[in-house]
């Protein structure tokens, strides 16, 4: 196979977002293929013995087993990179998947974490009881104070981590200050940004060091496959992530990396409407329920951060109301918007936190983050925004609200 032509970094770099999204890392066999090819195989063959030694010594590129590279895997790595405007990338099975090599690749027993604690459930279940049992210590504080993060910082701290906004109380970090500090003091920044993308915010422009990804969600943008990544730096992915990736085996499949692939054609489309039908159907919502959780919003306490660090505030957002009882009410007269604990789709999908995707922390954990009993979160598709309004108005309705 041979990268199409202009498609080497000089040039690509000079490309605008939309081009990058469309054309990025784009590679053609000898069939001229416009889509980009499907490579369903673990392994490779070789012209003879010297070949696959220099393959595997690394003084030769190109492929040895899937586990380590695949072409259509390449492909999704190369344009999830410039887009993210990251050196490397690393594409992983899932979204978890991501998020644990990226902090298991660099954290050793002695070590430290610093977390937010509004995150989404199985990121902190990785926090709260993975790391401990291979002796590492975290702390987690309310990452939207940023006196907190220097007051966590410890001699071992190692690693910052959370997401922006975040899963489901959209709490919005300070980019600029939290990866300033992290810098300032030798630690590196880990930060999800599934909630946005590259299509609506971009961390290492803000200083951050690796950016992961469920590229499930947004990405994908049609629930079809489970995939993730971590970028980074050349170094960074080169010699700490791939040792971990290559002994583990956390790696995207062909086929998934080939969907996602075509999701990224469209997501900054999608990511840009769906966005806007969030804000339009939130501030229809927002005088009838107790409390609003949208950056989007004025009334979101850090609405201008999120202004500054974010194109468009995202498809995803929360609200609040009195107790299990009526949230459920509320979700059971829904007739257009699906019951889904997913995110990201061109469909609308609602779903209960706390009895879902954060029912196995506990009451206690769930209240110290905000995911209270009456807290619902909505993602918002590219449905005609009327009928998602008359739809939740319905069913507001039917609760009492």
């Amino acid at each position: 196979m041979k990268k199409t032509t202009g498609t080497d970094r000089s040039v690509t770099q000079s490309w605008r977002p939309a081009t990058r999204a469309i054309r990025g890392g784009t590679w053609r066999s000898e069939h001229g293929e416009t889509s980009e090819a499907l490579f369903l195989t673990s392994g490779y063959t070789y012209d003879d013995a010297a070949t696959v030694a220099a393959r595997f010594a690394g003084d030769q590129p190109g492929m040895t087993y899937s586990r380590l590279q695949n072409p259509t895997v390449a492909m999704l790595e190369e344009r999830i990179a410039l887009m993210e405007g990251a050196e490397a990338c690393r594409a992983q099975a899932s979204g978890m998947a991501a998020m644990t090599a990226a902090l298991l690749s660099q954290l050793s027993t002695g070590d430290h974490c610093v977390a937010a604690r509004a995150a989404f459930g199985s990121c902190r279940w990785l926090v709260d009881h993975l790391l401990p049992r291979f002796g590492i210590e975290t702390t987690v504080i309310d990452s939207a104070v940023n006196e907190e993060w220097e007051r966590a910082i410890r001699p071992n701290t190692r690693v910052f981590f959370f997401e922006t906004p975040a899963n489901p109380t959209l709490d919005i970090v300070d980019l600029s200050f939290v990866c300033g500090l992290a810098k300032s003091h030798g630690i590196v920044t880990v930060v999800d940004n599934a909630f946005a993308t590259s299509a609506l915010q971009r961390p290492m422009e803000f200083g951050a060091d690796v950016v992961a990804y469920s590229a499930t969600k947004l990405m994908d943008g049609q629930g079809r496959v489970l995939a993730g990544a971590v970028c980074g730096s050349e170094e960074w992915i080169d010699e700490v992530l791939l040792p971990f990736q290559r002994n583990t085996g956390p790696n995207c499949a062909p086929f998934n990396a080939w969907v996602v692939l075509k999701g990224l054609e469209t997501l900054g489309l999608r990511a840009r409407q769906q966005s806007e039908n969030a804000l339009a159907l939130g501030k229809f919502i927002e005088g009838r329920v107790p409390r609003m959780l949208h950056p989007g919003l004025e009334s979101h306490p850090q609405h201008a951060l999120a202004a500054k660090q974010m194109d468009a505030f995202g498809p995803i957002f929360s609200f609040e109301v009195d107790g299990r009882e009526r949230a459920h009410a509320i979700l059971d007269a829904l007739e257009l918007v699906d019951i889904s604990n997913n995110i990201g789709d061109a469909r609308s999908l609602m779903c209960h936190p706390a009895s879902t995707t954060h029912a196995a922390m506990g009451e206690e954990a769930r209240a110290e983050m905000g995911v209270s009993e009456g807290l619902l979160r909505i993602n918002v598709g590219l449905e005609d925004i009327e009928d998602l309004k008359e739809d939740l108005d319905r069913a507001l309705g039917a609760a009492g609200l």
